[in-house]
């Protein structure tokens, strides 16, 4: 769980953070700026596998978002910066489910409590981040749901239910499926039978 950030301890992550942007915009592919537990870095978001699982899985939340949410303007989309200055982290999930109008009204990074759901499909190079410090970031942040995908070994888990432990905010329910199968999250159904593993 991670711990209070003092604002001012903050303000200078977040300033070093808003400096990597531009250098990270000018490197060879695709890049993004966090803030984890180490504070601000750098980090390369891959393409190829990874990213046909992130537009399938944002192609079929948005299918089942006017069945499920009916009258709002709730969206599924991959790159919202999130951020709780309370617990000291941005996050950059490969997805979002958030209401339209929260990123209308944002001009940078969107309040993590506003976010109804997160995706991430764990990279090659770097799992322990998906695994370790984002299951433990996410239900801190107050997201209700994180879905991990993980194209390594062709399973996928779903967290749930955020209850109070002597650590913090914790996922009290976490399932495990396979490629193949069709994996529930929340009100969605994610089909994965078209996911492909990393070779």
């Amino acid at each position: 769980m991670p711990e209070p950030v003092d604002p001012e301890v903050y303000a200078r992550m977040r300033a070093i953070a808003t400096e990597l942007w531009p250098l990270a915009g000018h490197l060879e592919g695709f890049w993004g700026v966090e803030i984890g537990a180490a504070g601000p870095f750098v980090m390369m978001s891959p393409v190829g596998r990874h990213e046909s699982i992130v537009y399938r899985v944002v192609r079929q939340l948005e299918e089942q978002i006017p069945r499920t949410h009916p009258g709002t303007d709730v969206i599924a989309q991959s790159g919202a910066e999130i951020e709780d200055p309370s617990i000291g982290r941005m996050r950059r999930p490969d997805a979002v489910v958030v209401p339209l109008h929260i990123l209308d009204e944002s001009e940078g990074t969107v309040d993590a409590a506003q976010i109804m759901a997160v995706v991430e499909v764990v990279s090659k190079n770097n799992p322990d981040n998906d695994y370790i410090e984002k299951v433990a970031d996410y239900p801190a942040m107050g997201i209700p749901l994180y879905l991990l995908v993980d194209p390594r070994k062709g399973v996928i888990f779903t967290y749930e239910n955020i209850l109070p432990g002597p650590d913090g905010p914790r996922y009290d329910r976490i399932t495990d499926y396979a490629f193949g199968d069709d994996v529930p999250l929340g009100p969605w159904l994610i089909t994965t039978s078209d996911f492909k593993r990393y070779t």
